[in-house]
């Protein structure tokens, strides 16, 4: 959908008292916009989102393994695996943030489809370690083009007062699939080989377009309408004013500008703090199989099982509390039970140990990447919310990638329960960057937004 970027600017000294209130009506002219959530759009977006990072994370899980019994590869080649894949997507996000905010969402939403599908399905044909790098290059250059194109489309159509709410359990879909994708991935690789993953990851790639199709012809007709009902409510606001003696000027900022605007630097706080937290994540997919083997545990993959109740279990509150209170109340509870998630992993010796380290970082994860989202969508302007997902996922994709890097080299050297121990280094630098952040936002004044802008001449 598409919105206007909105700011009040009239002053009382400008009218008469009386007058003061029709002409907060006039300029609330949105204020009786639907505030349903639980859309038809909404749920087939979610479901998209879900089949998106289900695909991702089944492989992305199911290849340490495979690499190792297949190819006979090291620690370098299985972290180099999940960090080109990231900084392919990393790439594409970079041209693709700005080509949907000039408009063309279509091309990147469906030839990031057909790239990935292609990426994937060439799985399969990789003879050697070096093909199937290539392969993973090319379906990480498809899925950055449209993972960045599904949050934007869903921020969209979420209401404005429900912005938290509404991330939260679409962002539910992509913490689900990056918790039960690795153990429905090594389970299926376990049972019958790499060879059906390819084939479930590309038939989810194949659904994905024609609900794509069906969102997007759907959204089409809906902003041709939401044009036309705004067009008749300033005519409304114009002709209101006029009756009570009172000329006003009403401008619009392009919903669709003529270049891409410059970079926001409101978005780099909650890009730092969604790098740092992705920097354990990086270790959790890319080497959690082989600390099983390491720690003599019988199912490792049950942690993203347990991981995933956590998420569950907490997303309805996180999104309610970022509502009320903003980011700040969450920052500090869910990176200290990210750090004990890691914690209590790297001592785990027996399966009730990985639950409970997998239910604490669950919840921490649960409450803080909706979290990052939300915040970065609601610092930038409407037409940029292709630019605060862009970068919401390459702060996750940089830091899952480099995290695999750095904790793969000290998993070398010292052992993957060291790596764990060092990992929740990261999330104690999270947390004093949170604090910074907390003492300079103390007392700054919330900024309020409303529908046109108003002069008085």
């Amino acid at each position: 959908m598409e919105h206007t970027n909105k700011e009040n600017l009239l002053s009382k000294d400008s009218l008469p008292s009386q007058q003061d209130q029709p002409l907060t009506e006039i300029a609330d002219i949105d204020a009786d916009a639907p505030s349903r959530l639980w859309t038809k759009e909404f749920l087939i977006l979610t479901a998209c989102n879900l089949l998106v990072f289900l695909n991702l994370h089944m492989i992305l899980s199911s290849l340490p393994l495979y690499m190792r019994e297949h190819y006979n590869a090291g620690d370098f080649y299985v972290s180099l695996c999940t960090s080109l894949m990231a900084l392919a997507a990393i790439v594409s996000r970079l041209f693709s943030a700005r080509a949907l905010e000039l408009g063309k969402r279509n091309v990147i939403l469906f030839g990031g489809l057909l790239i990935a599908l292609l990426g994937t399905i060439g799985y399969y044909f990789s003879a050697t370690i070096i093909l199937l790098l290539v392969m993973r290059v090319i379906f990480g250059f498809g899925f950055g083009m449209y993972s960045t194109t599904f949050p934007t489309m869903v921020s969209d159509i979420i209401p404005r007062k429900r912005m938290g709410e509404g991330m939260g359990y679409f962002g539910l879909s992509t913490t689900i699939s990056m918790s039960m994708g690795p153990l429905i991935g090594m389970s299926i690789e376990k049972q019958y080989g790499f060879t059906p993953l390819i084939i479930i990851g590309s038939i989810f790639i194949l659904i994905l377009f024609p609900l794509a199709y069906s969102l997007v012809k759907g959204q089409d007709k809906k902003i041709a309408e939401q044009k036309i009902i705004a067009d008749q409510r300033k005519l409304a606001a114009q002709a209101k004013a006029a009756s009570e003696g009172i000329v006003v000027e009403t401008i619009d900022t392009p919903s669709l500008p003529a270049k891409a605007s410059k970079f926001e630097k409101k978005l780099l706080l909650p890009s730092l703090l969604n790098f740092l937290m992705s920097l354990t994540y990086g270790g959790l997919v890319s080497f959690i199989a082989l600390f099983g083997k390491e720690a003599h545990l019988a199912n490792p993959g049950y942690f993203f099982l347990f991981n995933a109740l956590a998420v569950i279990a907490v997303r309805p509150f996180s999104g309610k509390i970022y509502d009320s209170k903003g980011p700040k109340a969450l920052i500090i509870p869910g990176a200290v039970l990210l750090i004990a998630g890691l914690l209590l992993l790297s001592f785990a010796h027996s399966t009730l140990g990985l639950f409970g380290s997998a239910i604490c970082y669950g919840l921490g994860w649960g409450a803080l990447q909706p979290t990052m989202q939300t915040w970065m969508i609601q610092v930038v302007n409407p037409h940029q919310r292709g630019m605060a997902n862009g970068m919401f996922l390459n702060s996750l994709d940089m830091g899952v990638a480099l995290g695999a890097m750095i904790l793969g080299a000290i998993a070398g050297i010292t052992s993957y329960t060291s790596m764990y121990r060092f990992s929740a280094l990261f999330i104690v630098l999270y947390i004093l960057v949170g604090i910074v952040y907390m003492i300079k936002a103390k007392g700054t004044p919330a900024q309020t937004q409303h529908s046109i802008h108003i002069k008085i001449k």
